[in-house]
């Protein structure tokens, strides 16, 4: 494992489904005592910065399912879980990707 190019892992990664990614997002912050979230980088404060007003922070996302993947009795799982629609409208709903599921979606609070 340690001869792995971070671009194999990367690889690797990139196929693994959704669900099991996030189980593996918990499972590395439990073990290294850390939490996986958004780093902000702040930048230099100069005399455009201080003119400028801070910007709005966006609330409601438009989500496009692009593709099932080889996995869709599993996408369909998810998308039930996330958007409580029956298994029929799930179903309809994957397999007519690529198409927006929904629109104006509030930000998602992660369950743990």
């Amino acid at each position: 494992m340690a001869d792995l190019t971070s671009e194999q892992v990367v690889d690797y990664l990139s196929n693994l489904p959704v669900i099991q990614i996030a189980g593996l997002i918990k499972t590395l912050e439990d073990k290294w005592g850390v939490k996986a979230a958004p780093v902000a980088v702040a930048a230099a404060a100069g005399p455009a910065a201080a003119a400028a007003a801070p910007a709005e922070e966006k609330t409601e996302f438009t989500v496009e399912l692009a593709a099932a993947g080889p996995n869709k009795i599993n996408v369909i799982k998810v998308v039930r879980e996330i958007t409580g629609l029956g298994l029929k409208e799930a179903k309809d709903l994957v397999e007519g990707a690529p198409r927006p599921s929904r629109k104006a979606w509030p930000r998602p609070t992660l369950k743990r």
